[in-house]
């Protein structure tokens, strides 16, 4: 009797490894839509009340008509909705890993939808707060979405899945500024429509909120219809549940048999059930570890770079708004809500689309280590021109051509530095410990965000008073500081763990 010898082709590693490394698996495209879509009336709600919000805060009293005193106030509204948002975060997140993603995501863009419109229906400064803590409250399930991606991606795809989460973001500020700017005052914009709408006539403030309402309403309906659960340990908790029911069911059918059958059928029946009653194919539950091992180096080091980049990030934000608004005689720009809302919203459009096409592919090609260096370096370019566009403004007496370009060049230079977040959420799914705590991980990280994007403002808002009121450094303090904040967290990038997608 002859063998057959099979001989084996050898297989090249680095050919294989070149292969594998290049065939990246299609984006899960419906999936990420229901959970983009849930998560983008966070970025609206939160931006829409800026082009308007110092106008607010002095219609409503609180500064007693000095315009200087805006900016802390305005501060207290800002940093409400992140005060808020740090203290729920984690627990959101907590909770996901506990009872699943899909409960979790829904809370919040319903939450947002009467948040919103208690917001627009205020008339003083109090109120305001109050209903900014509820927005940060429903805006805190952001981590949430950002776990849901990573448990629908791989590592060939992650890159790609989360550069799109600043596209989200970034369409969604660039539409809430829009609304913000453009819906203001409809009655005085619009006088022959809104203009005959008592309820627009006396809250002014109220469209804008009441168009980011529906917005949020309609991402929560969305979500409730088409959003699935992705969490490992809740899929496999339903699984064991219907598996029981499923259990209960047989052993009931089993019972009734047996009542009505001989003792000749006996041990046919009992075979039967008890092969039904083996749950041996059910996996067992999956329970997060402890928080204590997500202490580890590679992890902290990210967390810290990430509340670098929050807290300049969120410093800027609240700078520009104010900025502009702030009249020229005071050391601002003096423009409207109206061009201010346009402005944002239309170098936001930019942004979205630069990033969409161009992000993953920086992250595939430098690493997200680099890539967010890079990246985090261009706000030094950013915080330095805004002295030079005030500067300007006091030479042309108003918003000149020349004051235009400055702030037209000032926005356009953050296209790259929203670069961060896409880079930044990479390095948090990569240096996860577990799939397991990847809620956890993520409710810490969002922790950590929201705590800096709840001092930030006020730090920020009152620096720039203060500079204004006391002349110090020619009213420039607020930006020598963060000058050299920025210096710090590059310095603190370089620690990132070193590893490539």
């Amino acid at each position: 009797m002859s063998a057959v010898t099979v001989q084996a082709t050898p297989v090249d590693d680095d050919d294989a490894h070149q292969q594998q490394k290049q065939k990246r698996t299609p984006l899960p495209k419906f999936k990420l839509f229901v959970v983009f879509f849930a998560q983008f009336s966070e970025p609206i709600t939160a931006i829409v009340i800026y082009p308007f919000i110092n106008q607010f805060v002095q219609d409503t009293g609180i500064t007693n008509g000095d315009p200087r005193k805006t900016g802390y106030y305005a501060g207290i509204i800002e940093s409400a909705f992140f005060l808020t948002e740090t203290l729920t975060v984690f627990q959101w997140g907590y909770l996901s890993d506990r009872y699943g993603r899909r409960p979790i995501l829904l809370l919040g863009p319903l939450g947002l939808t009467f948040a919103m419109l208690g917001f627009g229906l205020s008339k003083t400064f109090w109120p305001l707060v109050i209903y900014r803590c509820f927005q940060g409250v429903f805006n805190g399930n952001i981590g949430v979405a950002k776990t849901v991606i990573g448990e629908i991606t791989d590592p060939t795809n992650i890159a790609d899945a989360f550069s799109l989460i600043p596209l989200v973001w970034g369409t969604g500020t660039t539409l809430g500024s829009i609304i913000g700017g453009v819906f203001t005052s409809p009655s005085d914009t619009w006088p022959d429509t809104f203009g005959r709408i008592r309820l627009l006539r006396e809250h002014p403030y109220l469209l804008p909120c009441m168009v980011a309402a529906f917005i949020a309403f309609a991402a929560f309906l969305t979500a409730f219809i088409f959003l699935k659960e992705t969490s490992p340990a809740a899929i496999q908790r339903q699984q064991i549940k219907k598996h029981q029911r499923y259990l209960s069911r047989q052993s009931s059918h089993t019972t009734t048999l047996l009542d009505h059958s001989d003792s000749r059928d006996y041990g046919t029946n009992g075979a039967s059930a008890s092969e039904d009653l083996e749950p041996a194919h059910v996996a067992p539950p999956v329970n997060p570890p402890p928080l204590s091992a997500l202490l580890v180096r590679p992890l902290l080091m990210t967390f810290s770079s990430y509340a670098f980049l929050c807290f300049i990030d969120m410093s800027y934000s609240v700078l520009l708004p104010l900025i502009c608004f702030t009249p020229v005689s005071l050391g601002g720009l003096g423009m409207s809500p109206y061009q201010i809302g346009t402005m944002m919203g239309s170098v936001g459009f930019v942004n979205a689309v630069v990033q969409v096409t161009m992000r993953g592919y920086w992250v595939r090609k430098f690493g997200a280590r680099k890539t967010f260096i890079t990246a985090f370096s261009l706000y030094l370019l950013s915080f330095s021109v805004y002295p030079i566009a005030i500067f300007l403004a006091h030479r042309k007496v108003g918003m000149g051509t020349n004051v235009g370009l400055i702030v037209l060049s000032q926005l356009v230079s953050k296209l790259s530095t929203s670069t961060c977040y896409g880079s930044m959420h990479v390095l948090i799914v990569e240096n996860c410990p577990s799939k397991a705590s990847l809620g956890s991980t993520n409710g810490i990280g969002q922790t950590i965000s929201s705590g800096m994007r709840c001092i930030a403002p006020t730090i920020a808002s009152s620096m720039f008073s203060i500079s204004l009121e006391q002349k110090i450094a020619g009213g420039n303090l607020v930006f020598i500081v963060l000058f050299f904040i920025i210096l710090a967290g590059i310095r603190t990038s370089f620690l990132l763990p070193i590893k490539t997608i």
